[in-house]
């Protein structure tokens, strides 16, 4: 099965992107980035930044990441894919960074949800000049590390930015 990446949520005031590798049937089926209720993303997010309760509404997810400078996208243009696991992944077209950051020169960190995300991209485009990188532990439900583990690591690096 064939599938697509949405387009970015990035505006001026960006300077931190989360990447992905491509979104899970949850997500694709709801047309919103970490749509799958198990997917710790959202939660993650919403707890590095002491906020009581994640909203429903996906908008005021968005407007909470781009207020704090944050954007998201996925590395992986489209694919052909069964199910949502990455293992699974399979012909894929990487998504233009080239283009992407050209337009967006204020981006000067970029989190790789998980090692999949990282691994297409870095064999497509090495580490670009200007942007440090780091490689968290994926927030997908298929990733069994403890929630509490992965939230030190991702605070690690976003409270220091």
């Amino acid at each position: 099965m064939t599938i697509a990446s949405f387009d970015p949520i990035v505006d001026s005031r960006t300077k931190i992107l989360i990447l992905g590798s491509i979104p899970g049937v949850k997500s694709l089926e709801k047309v919103e980035y970490y749509g799958n209720k198990h997917n710790q993303f959202w939660k993650m997010l919403f707890s590095i930044f002491k906020q009581e309760c994640v909203p429903e509404c996906y908008k005021n997810k968005v407007n909470f990441l781009l207020q704090n400078r944050i954007g998201l996208w996925d590395v992986v243009r489209n694919c052909e894919r069964r199910g949502s696991l990455d293992i699974a992944i399979k012909n894929q077209e990487i998504n233009d960074f080239d283009s992407f950051f050209n337009e967006h020169p204020q981006i000067t960190t970029v989190l790789f949800n998980g090692k999949t995300a990282y691994q297409f991209f870095y064999k497509k485009y090495g580490q670009k000049e200007g942007i440090t990188y780091y490689v968290m532990p994926s927030t997908s439900p298929a990733n069994t590390i403890a929630f509490d583990k992965k939230l030190k690591e991702w605070s690690l690096v976003l409270s220091n930015l």
